[in-house]
């Protein structure tokens, strides 16, 4: 009978998460498999060398990162362990987060924006794939059955392990969808509007890129980057259409109007990026 039950369970378990992409994890999971896969970036140090300036890594951590955490928005800071680390590689436009409040910020990215909003708009929008939760609802979809019979119920907490290291296997589960870059944009507006950055400039990075002739071309420094994050002319007129929607101004990322802070940027941040 027990065995009955079970099945039951697993069955409508699994019909829910194959229909309402349901997401079969605890905050404590994420927790918990945020900090396995920290500790495999850090074993693995030729792949993902640490960032080694801790005045820099504290400006940008105390002076941005920190910032956008004091929004109210953001339900789940006292939760999930917020960290921000820099990865030194020069050849990557890029930044990713995995669940717990982890969120990684690649040197190169850091060299190519050239205003503080435009980073800010970019560490919003990876706090909010972690407050929406967006990889373990990748990884409940990806995982299925095997999920429901070995989470749900309890069977094999070990899982949380393999599920950490495939992870971080080539970072494959961390590609998000259409709809969850679409979603995380629209909180980093929202995050940003209780900051002293710009809500809209989420869509900087998009327009650099778009001005540079690197969204069609690619390259190695982007490749990465439009691999995981795709559509960026359709995220800037997204944008653009909310900030018109809120009663906000329509900046570009060429604007030097308040909020955005090119000379503190430069000065702190790309000028003392070796």
């Amino acid at each position: 009978m027990r065995n009955k039950i079970k099945l039951i369970v697993i069955s409508v378990l699994f019909i829910a998460a194959c229909g309402t992409g349901i997401n079969l994890f605890k905050d404590s999971d994420e927790v918990t498999m945020g900090q396995q896969f920290d500790g495999e970036i850090r074993k693995n140090e030729k792949e993902y060398p640490v960032y080694n300036d801790p005045e820099l890594k504290k400006y940008v951590d105390e002076r941005i990162f920190q910032e956008i955490l004091k929004s109210p928005e953001i339900k789940k800071k006292s939760v999930y362990n917020y960290k921000l680390e820099i990865i030194d590689d020069d050849s990557v436009l890029n930044a990713f987060a995995v669940p717990g409040g982890y969120v990684y910020l690649y040197t190169g990215l850091m060299k190519y924006l050239d205003s503080e909003a435009a980073l800010a708009g970019v560490l919003g929008h990876e706090i909010a794939h972690v407050e929406r939760r967006h990889a373990t609802q990748r990884i409940t979809a990806a995982y299925g059955i095997q999920i429901v019979a070995s989470l749900a119920l309890g069977n094999n907490p070990s899982q949380i392990s393999v599920m950490a290291a495939n992870l971080f296997g080539g970072l494959g589960l961390l590609a998000n969808s259409r709809s969850n870059e679409d979603e995380s944009d629209q909180y980093s507006i929202k995050y940003l509007q209780a900051t002293r950055y710009y809500p809209g400039s989420v869509k900087f990075f998009f327009e650099q890129l778009r001005d540079d002739g690197k969204v069609s071309s690619g390259g190695s420094g982007i490749q990465t980057f439009l691999s995981t994050h795709p559509d960026p002319l359709d995220r800037i007129n997204s944008t653009n259409e909310r900030l018109k929607l809120l009663n906000l101004p329509v900046y570009s990322y060429k604007d030097k109007a308040d909020g955005i802070y090119k000379a503190e940027y430069a000065k702190m941040i790309r000028n003392r990026i070796k």
